[in-house]
């Protein structure tokens, strides 16, 4: 701003004001500062956030859908996950009881909670089925598999499939689809005098819709065949 005096003729003459250094109570320099004080901070929370490690449980081995979670089959790993840090299943607290796996968890993967469930939500139901001789290549726990039925006279009329007296007979049956992409809980192999060309049973997780057909299956004439589906994860 200007100021005005006036001079010996008495014209008014602008003069100009000097300007103050703010001092340390001007209101601005106060605000100022506070802003780079309060940016500072932030970014320091922001670094030391992104850099901060949580304790979570991964899976020390396969788990597969039915098994029970314990002490055991999980061990406490230190890792940055950042905002995805509630949907894995936290080690700050001690592991929940009664927890089983509804999906393969593979070794060393975080255990996520959608993955969990308690044990009456469980939709799967696990069903021997007896495998001679060779094992299929990659037939392991957690393995993805297919179960085929096949009947032991390819050209016998299916149980319950009867015809009319006069009616055109019953199509043969050959081998045909139980279940598909199911989880291999167990592989019990034979042991002792028995391990060699002895029979394998393989435990297989069959959805609680398809349990009456699966089990009705393996009761009948005819092989239940387990046929692993190559390059799938069983989920």
């Amino acid at each position: 701003m200007e100021r005005t005096e006036h001079g010996p003729d008495g014209l008014p003459r602008p003069v100009a004001t000097r300007l103050r250094r703010p001092g340390w109570r001007d209101p601005r320099l106060l605000v100022g500062l506070v802003l780079v004080a309060a940016s500072v901070a932030l970014g320091a929370w922001a670094v030391g956030a992104a850099g901060r490690t949580v304790p979570v449980y991964a899976a020390v081995g396969s788990l597969v859908p039915g098994e029970v979670l314990d002490a055991d089959s999980v061990e406490v790993r230190e890792v940055r996950l950042g905002a995805a840090g509630p949907a894995y299943l936290s080690a700050d607290e001690p592991l929940p009881d009664g927890l089983v796996v509804q999906r393969t968890v593979a070794a060393g993967e975080l255990v996520p909670r959608s993955a969990l469930s308690a044990v009456d939500e469980l939709a799967v139901r696990p069903v021997a089925v007896a495998v001679p001789g060779v094992l299929p290549e990659g037939l392991v726990a957690g393995s993805a598999v297919d179960l085929w039925f096949v009947p032991e006279d390819a050209t016998a009329v299916p149980a319950g499939a009867g015809s009319s007296e006069g009616a055109a007979p019953t199509p043969p049956r050959g081998p045909y689809e139980l279940a598909a992409g199911l989880t291999v809980a167990e592989v019990a192999k034979p042991e002792g005098a028995f391990a060699v060309g002895g029979t394998t049973t393989v435990h297989v997780l069959v959805p609680v819709d398809r349990l009456t057909e699966v089990l009705a299956a393996t009761a009948a004439e005819g092989d239940v065949q387990v046929v692993v589906v190559p390059g799938l994860a069983a989920s």
